[in-house]
């Protein structure tokens, strides 16, 4: 018996568990229908798109070095850090950092480093990307389906798919697609509370709200604008301040229960929306000292939103409303011919959806709308009323002037790569309004095919709905190309750049990895080109927040002696390239990787070989240090030229065969003698006449100093000057026999 009752209960067991797992099965595939099925598929390929574009489109990152500022932060947030303390003072200051008594912070808020951030945990920061574009993709098909229906919904997330802005930056670390993710979610869940009068929606709302202003407080509120009015202008109407209602087309007769739940959704959005704001101030008050004072002005006062004189890093424009106003035109005439999907095609889609939803009937959706709190109509005005919120808002920051370069020149400026990006949010509803009318198209040509059959009677309307059918998907096809063409122009120019990236980092890959082809336990110099920031444009090559990790790199010509004496154990290198840094210009660098050597003791010899053709017009020689400058010239007429430098007891003794002090007599000299700091920077320069009006010159430099009468240099950087602007240093390439140039720094033993 016992034997049987165990059986028994076995069976009863498994019954019960396949009973909740049909019900489980059952519920999934309730909430499961065909449109939330494509908003998963759809956010799927969003993040592939977003993994795809980053690691196959920006490797070495964009030509926004905006990226290195937010993974340097993200960097630092993951190690518990605001603020960067590097070890030797100004030769570790990133882009964009602003420099305090606390030590370096960031001028970016740090919501969208928090995320990236999250992603680096979750496996790395590409996956922050990935998820960042599901999101947004996600949310844009919840946007069109909850104005509409689920076939507007899906489509809307296929065209965002295809829209170029959205493509590109899927796969950079920029604020634009995260804020537009969180701004879209607010808008998703107001709407969604509304018709639901669901608290639960409404704080969802706050939580998206407040997280956007944290991370673009601008941005932000240019996209609630809309929302945050429909807001007062309903709570003011409801009766809840026990105002007779001003617009009772907005609510249905408000109960005194439905005024009490509109005013407890509107408190709870509104809280948590301001509970973003205060943790804005709050954060400002930590990095600047005052809550009111965000870190972006600390760093440039003057790069503020308004009209007037508007200035960042020695870059000032005054900033006049008519200034404001064409540049903004510039930009959205780039946007919606360039940049939405389909281009101007997509853009004039929109346009149509637009118009049938303020003014139409019969729209997608109709038919489900319920009796909410809001009527269709103007539920969907809010969403277009972002087009006007987030344009015109627009006009007063200058950062829309900058982004464009030169304004009569299409091709000039960030915008030509990157796309109008203060604008980004505005793809949402191009991409819902666009899906609205390619829908309404379809269902009014299989309208119109049906009867048409019905009036001729000899045609069938199923073949009549077939025709139709055929023609879409003509048209669909031919739009499809064109978004995909539009696609492929923009992903090329950045291909473009990402090549001529690669080629100047060259020397330091390996295996894909920037930085991996230098040693470890090692330090590398880079160069400035663009001023004396790390991250610009290296932005690929970044510290660790501790500045103690397998490479450490370190501003090339700063303080370079006291960076090699704050790493004694380390290798020291030095990264150089010949040509312009200039990733845009169709020409790529040659760049190569040379070793530092440091030399230390009472007597420092420096020799240098300079080659010559065997025949010259002259040759002179200048020394600089921060104490002056002395000059010689050469008696002989061409040849190999040699060059000796002699450091000891605080001056430097520059002699040579055939050289002479300039003004002095013919014949060898004992040289010319330069004093020196104890810390000092030595330049020489040697220019080679080989005709009335052509030349070439030479270029050597290296940091020096004394401490307890022991003198201290490192190997000197020397260089090839074909014409003053374009030098070619050694090591990069193969010099021409009668140009080359051989450099020793050795110590007295």
């Amino acid at each position: 018996m016992t034997g049987a009752s165990t059986e028994h209960e076995r069976d009863e067991s498994a019954g019960s568990e396949d009973g909740t797992a049909d019900r489980a099965v059952a519920a999934v595939r309730s909430r499961l229908d065909a449109g939330r099925v494509a908003a998963i598929v759809l956010a799927a390929i969003g993040a592939a798109v977003a993994v795809v574009v980053a690691t196959g489109v920006f490797p070495f990152r964009s030509l926004n070095h905006d990226e290195g500022v937010y993974l340097q932060q993200a960097d630092m947030l993951l190690s518990g850090q605001v603020f960067l303390r590097p070890p030797v003072e100004d030769a570790f200051r990133p882009w964009f950092f602003v420099d305090s008594e606390r030590g370096l912070y960031s001028k970016y808020a740090p919501v969208p480093s928090t995320v990236f951030a999250l992603g680096k945990l979750l496996g790395g920061y590409t996956v922050a990307l990935a998820g960042i574009a599901a999101g947004l993709v996600a949310g844009t098909v919840a946007l069109g389906r909850e104005l509409f229906d689920a076939r507007v919904g899906a489509l809307a997330g296929v065209l965002l798919l295809a829209t170029p802005l959205f493509v590109v930056h899927s796969g950079v670390f920029l604020p634009y697609a995260l804020t537009a993710a969180l701004n879209v979610a607010f808008a998703v869940w107001y709407l969604r509370g509304e018709r639901r009068e669901s608290r639960r929606d409404a704080t969802l709302a706050g939580v998206a709200v407040g997280l956007a202003f944290f991370a673009r407080p601008y941005t932000a509120v240019l996209f609630a604008t809309p929302f945050v009015l429909h807001a007062v202008v309903t709570l003011t109407a409801s009766g809840a301040w026990r105002v007779p209602p001003a617009a009772a087309e907005l609510v249905d007769e408000p109960t005194d229960e439905q005024a009490r739940g509109l005013f407890a959704r509107r408190l709870i959005t509104a809280a948590l929306g301001t509970a973003g704001v205060l943790a804005t101030l709050g954060y400002n008050a930590v990095v600047t000292g005052d809550p009111f004072l965000f870190p972006y002005l600390a760093f440039a006062p003057e790069d503020g939103v308004g009209f007037g004189e508007r200035a960042i890093l020695g870059h000032v424009v005054d900033y006049t409303p008519e200034l404001g106003i064409e540049a903004n035109r510039l930009v959205l005439d780039t946007l919606f011919t360039d940049w939405v999907v389909a281009g101007s095609l997509g853009a004039a889609a929109a346009a149509t959806g637009v118009a049938l939803a303020l003014v139409g009937r019969g729209l997608p959706g109709d038919d489900e709308a319920g009796d909410g709190a809001l009527g269709e109509r103007v539920r969907r005005g809010l969403l277009a009323a972002t087009f006007a919120s987030v344009a015109a808002g627009n006009v007063a920051f200058w950062g829309n002037f900058n982004v464009l370069g030169a304004l009569e020149v299409r091709t000039d400026g960030l915008i030509y790569y990157l796309g109008p990006y203060y604008h980004y949010d505005l793809i949402v509803p191009t991409a819902v309004f666009a899906a609205v009318a390619c829908v309404a198209l379809a269902d009014g040509l299989r309208g119109a095919a049906t009867q048409l059959a019905e009036r001729a009677g000899r045609i069938d309307a199923r073949h009549a709905r077939a025709v139709a059918t055929v023609a879409l998907l003509v048209g669909g096809a031919a739009a499809g190309g064109v978004a995909a063409g539009a696609v492929e122009d923009t992903v090329e120019r950045n291909e473009a750049v990402t090549e001529e990236l690669r080629a100047g980092y060259g020397p330091l890959v390996a295996d894909g990895d920037p930085g991996a082809a230098v040693p470890e336990d090692s330090v590398l110099f880079l160069p400035t080109p663009y001023g004396p920031w790390l991250n610009h444009p290296f932005q690929a090559l970044r510290n660790d927040p501790g500045h103690d990790g397998p490479r450490v790199y370190a501003l090339g010509d700063t303080r370079e002696l006291e960076v090699a004496r704050e790493y004694p154990n380390r290798d020291l290198y030095r990264y150089v390239y010949a040509g312009s840094w200039v990733p845009t210009d169709d020409s790529t660098v040659r760049g190569g990787l040379r070793e530092v050597e440091r030399v230390a003791g009472d007597r420092l010899y420096l020799n240098a070989t300079l080659q010559r053709p065997e025949s010259v017009e002259g040759t002179t020689v200048r020394v600089t240090g921060d104490r002056g400058s002395t000059y010689l010239v050469a008696t002989d007429s061409g040849g190999p030229l040699s060059l000796s430098m002699v450091v000891e007891d605080g001056e430097l003794t520059v002699s040579g065969e055939d050289l002479v002090v300039s003004g002095g007599e013919g014949g060898e000299a004992e040289g010319a003698v330069l004093p020196l700091d104890d810390g000092d920077e030595i330049d020489v320069e040697v220019f080679v006449s080989t005709g009335p009006a052509t030349g070439y010159s030479y270029r050597l430099s290296f940091p020096y100093e004394r401490i307890d009468g022991t003198a201290r240099a490192l190997t000197a950087t020397a260089e090839r000057c074909p014409v003053p602007t374009r030098c070619v240093p050694q090591g990069v390439g193969e010099s021409p026999p009668d140009r080359g140039i051989e450099v020793t720094l050795t110590r007295a033993t």
